[in-house]
């Protein structure tokens, strides 16, 4: 059960008072944080989630599953973060690959035996799929992409594609979270000295069957952390556009590539390069949106990126309303420039 104020933004976020109509007792903010990895690396959006777990209060222990070598190789890793008291390392064939089915039992079985009062993992792929699960088993109401902790009980999270902010109070005795990385800087990976323990896989039940993983191999950096982002919209009008037009200058400036949904649904680009609320969600030191009109889904994916620059030749396109710098000029004649320019 949780209550909930929204607050309307256009720029700044307001203030907007508001009636509590769920309570909860003071709790031992004691937290179990589901570690992600994958090829012996610890997700970066788990890091962040340890950061908003901190605000919390209370020791924090990570919990990190897998084939038994990756996952013992990570659980060593993972106890050297800054911020966790402890790790928790769960072995078995059924967790070679982060599946939902399986794991989510785990933490059932951890909360229940370790009495944590808050569960965390960042808000990707594998967490949105985790949790829910997890948070059903735990007869918790899932409290999604949080931005800020305003305390043991009580978080923001953005909604209607982040054109409103909810401050959500939950009255769950468990709490069951996941973290927007983009919103917490990551924890430090060294400095740590977290013990490590193991434990029973138990039952992990496999209803599902992995089949196969489709991964685009680049060798520019991972959208989702990057801290240069260019993208392109629809008006690049085919792959062969973003080849000529995008990628030269994302490598030039040492950025990601990203896209639109309109760019990804024509083909234009790989789904995996899709910003949006639907798609990766950044907020990189620079972002720039190319031949990209502006739609809210797409605002939702970027706008809080630190710079953001908009070249676009229709002056009244939606992005020039969140864009730093905008140029009102064809793509086709104005990055070419730029490129050269760089």
């Amino acid at each position: 059960m949780f209550a909930v104020r929204s607050a309307f933004r256009a720029g700044a976020r307001a203030a907007v008072p508001f009636r509590t109509f769920a309570t909860s007792s003071s709790r031992a903010a004691n937290t179990l944080l589901f570690l992600e990895h994958k090829n012996g690396a610890i997700n970066p959006a788990s890091l962040s989630a340890l950061t908003a777990a901190q605000k919390l209060g209370g020791e924090i222990h990570g919990l990190v599953t897998g084939r038994a070598s990756e996952a013992k190789k990570v659980a060593e890793e993972a106890a050297k973060v800054g911020g966790l008291t402890k790790v928790l390392v769960s072995s078995s064939d059924a967790f070679a690959y982060p599946l939902s089915e399986p794991i989510a039992p785990l933490i059932q079985s951890l909360v229940s035996k370790n009495s944590y009062s808050h569960v965390v993992a960042g808000h990707t792929a594998v967490g949105r799929d985790v949790m829910p699960r997890a948070s059903v088993l735990l007869d918790s109401s899932q409290i999604s992409d949080i931005i800020s902790v305003e305390g043991e009980d009580t978080f923001v999270r953005p909604i209607y594609a982040g054109n409103a902010l909810a401050t959500v109070k939950t009255s769950d005795k468990v709490v069951v979270f996941t973290v927007r990385g983009t919103a917490f800087d990551a924890a430090k990976a060294e400095g740590g000295s977290a013990s490590v323990e193991e434990v029973e896989a138990g039952e992990a039940p496999q209803p599902t069957k992995f089949v196969e993983e489709q991964v685009s191999e680049s060798s520019r950096p991972d959208l989702a952390t990057a801290a240069r982002v260019v993208s392109g919209g629809r008006a690049l009008k085919s792959a062969e556009g973003f080849e000529k037009y995008i990628e030269p200058l994302a490598d030039k400036l040492k950025a990601a590539v990203g896209a639109s949904r309109a760019a990804v649904d024509a083909g234009y680009a790989d789904n995996a390069l899709q910003v949006g609320q639907t798609g990766k969600i950044v907020a990189p030191e620079l972002y720039m949106a190319i031949g990209i009109s502006g739609a809210i889904q797409h605002l939702a994916g970027m706008k809080d990126s630190k710079t953001i620059v908009a070249i676009n030749k229709d002056p009244e396109a939606p992005i020039f309303q969140v864009a730093d710098l905008g140029l009102v000029a064809d793509l086709y004649e104005a990055v070419p420039e730029l490129t050269e320019k760089l």
